[in-house]
């Protein structure tokens, strides 16, 4: 028998992610003994050794890296199942009794865009209540495929479309935003060099699925601590064109000169068949 349980994927994913049965009894709540055993029987049913086991610690096996990388998507899929036919069954349903669709974006992108989307889809009939999901610099992705989001407004070439539909929105060119009393500010364009290592004045750092990448900028968690720490002086970013919508006084956009193009799409799983879904898509399409 080839049937895997969810279960058995959990337990096997802990133990692959700490690599130490002790902390991945400790992260699942429960006892090292019956773990131990739950990945023995899954390995004998599947006929491979998928953990190396001696005094210096625990490894995976090719076997085991094949599975970890497919249990995790399926433990993703699982989940987006779940929240999905939640939502389709009325758990997340609007208080009128409207169908609910989950839109992620970025934090401090889209503006204008989004807002013509939602108010044309608005008038459409039948139109779902739209719940505005804001996320970090690469997290749409995330959240479509664990079923957080239903949709979602992405960026390439930053966030990775692989696996799901879209259509093409809009294509912009890309700002530095910086504070307004910076000399920076005085430009009239700007290079990617001439914003690397800029002393006293560091990028922001957006977390992609909780990590944060390394670097000396502050960690940003939302758009108006972002806004914040810019118009302080403490730091700036890089933002496509349409996010001057949304500057202070405080702060100023100097293009890019040499920043590679962002195209915005709306994404959605590829096998998705929700009736609202199409419809704000097909209302997207023909802004």
């Amino acid at each position: 028998m080839d049937t895997v349980e969810t279960r058995e994927l959990r337990y096997f994913v802990a133990v692959a992610d700490e690599l130490h049965f002790g902390r991945a009894a400790e992260r699942l709540g429960i006892a090292q003994p019956p773990l131990s055993r739950a990945i023995q029987r899954l390995e004998h049913r599947l006929g491979v050794t998928l953990l190396e086991r001696d005094r210096r610690g625990v490894s995976l096996t090719g076997a085991g890296e094949v599975l970890l990388e497919e249990g995790r998507a399926a433990l993703d899929a699982t989940a987006a199942a779940v929240r999905r036919t939640r939502r389709a069954g009325g758990v997340g349903r609007s208080g009128d009794g409207r169908d609910r669709l989950v839109l992620a974006v970025k934090a401090g992108a889209f503006h204008e865009l989004l807002d013509k989307l939602l108010d044309a889809y608005a008038h459409e009939p039948g139109a779902a209540e739209v719940e505005i999901l804001p996320s970090g610099t690469c997290e749409q992705e995330a959240m479509l495929r664990d079923g957080r989001a239903d949709v979602a407004l992405m960026h390439s070439p930053f966030n990775s479309l692989a696996g799901f539909d879209s259509v093409e929105l809009m294509t912009e060119e890309q700002v530095a935003i910086v504070p307004a009393r910076h000399p920076l500010a005085a430009r009239t364009t700007l290079s990617m060099a001439d914003i690397a290592d800029v002393p006293g004045l560091p990028l922001a750092r957006w977390s992609s699925d909780g990590v944060y990448p390394p670097g000396p900028g502050p960690e940003v968690h939302d758009q108006t601590q972002l806004a914040q720490l810019i118009a302080l002086g403490r730091t700036m970013t890089v933002f496509p064109e349409s996010a001057r919508t949304w500057l202070w006084d405080e702060h100023a956009a100097v293009p890019l000169v040499d920043a590679p193009l962002v195209t915005t799409h709306i994404a959605w799983p590829a096998h998705s068949r929700s009736r609202v879904l199409a419809g704000l898509v097909r209302t997207a399409s023909l802004l």
